[in-house]
């Protein structure tokens, strides 16, 4: 009994949240190895399920990188990086696409299993318009975010879908180009003046000691964020992960940001849901 009243008084505790964030849009970014492992990707959509039966509005962002590169070195072809950008040239574009698209219908059907509605939209099929990358080396057809196309998203959301984008963008020239799935969603989420972007990742958010959980910050203003930057705390991979919330806050469009660990079971709902949440929340 006394575990029944405990699932009851968490739900109590989750009605002021529903309420604030009833048709409120939420992007979250989802990739890398977290997107790869089956029992992890169930957790973390069928909390995105949940987030739309409550009224919440959500556009997913996929990434893809690790298939990407795995499906070059059976071509044996080699992946090639600029400051953690990839090298895109024609064949490794037509790679690009490929598994961004078999990645996307992969969440989709997931999604519809789970007994959610839910669209899957190409990012190069006006969604996301982009101008090539200037870089000190040709990158080839990588893109720079010109635009979003709102409205066309803004009617997958009013119909009440998931609508998961694949991080592509096409030129005015119609020329598809890879985009960092990273800066597809902060550029969404600040043009759709989403409540929150969220990012998950494999780490449990922001530490001052990543072999200590009670060091993990749950929340962190932009100050605080490039003081970290600054004195080492925050570096490697999560420098580019604060690096888009912060990103994101300075657009404008942007009222919260998380950096949020999918390997925790509902991690999600915790985030959300409950007064003291799980990850780290960066603010204005």
């Amino acid at each position: 009994m006394e575990e029944i009243v405990k699932k009851t008084s968490v739900l109590i505790e989750a009605i002021p949240y529903i309420h604030a964030f009833r048709r409120k849009i939420f992007v979250i970014k989802y990739g890398g190895s977290i997107l790869d492992d089956p029992k992890i990707r169930h957790n973390v959509l069928q909390d995105i399920v949940f987030l739309s039966y409550v009224g919440i509005r959500i556009i997913i962002v996929h990434g893809g990188g690790p298939h990407i590169s795995a499906r070059m070195k059976e071509k044996g072809l080699k992946s090639e990086f600029v400051d953690g950008i990839r090298v895109t040239d024609k064949e490794t574009l037509g790679i690009v696409g490929e598994e961004l698209e078999r990645l996307n219908l992969k969440i989709v059907e997931e999604i519809k299993a789970l007994k959610g509605d839910v669209t899957g939209l190409k990012g190069q099929e006006n969604i996301i318009f982009v101008k090539k990358k200037k870089s000190q080396r040709d990158l080839g057809f990588v893109g720079t975010i010109t635009s979003v196309n709102k409205e066309h998203l803004e009617t997958h959301l009013k119909e009440g879908k998931i609508t998961v984008v694949s991080p592509m963008g096409v030129t005015v020239e119609k020329q598809p180009h890879n985009v960092n799935a990273d800066e597809v969603a902060s550029a969404i989420a600040n043009s759709m003046k989403a409540e929150k972007l969220v990012l998950l990742t494999d780490v449990p958010g922001v530490m001052r000691d990543i072999k200590d959980m009670n060091t993990l910050f749950s929340t962190l203003t932009l100050k605080e964020v490039d003081d970290l930057i600054k004195s080492g705390i925050i570096v490697g991979g999560m420098i580019p992960k604060v690096s888009s919330c912060v990103l994101a806050l300075q657009g404008g469009g942007v009222n919260k940001t998380h950096i949020v660990d999918a390997r925790m079971s509902h991690a999600l709902l915790l985030e959300f849901f409950t007064d003291q949440g799980v990850g780290t929340q960066i603010v204005k």
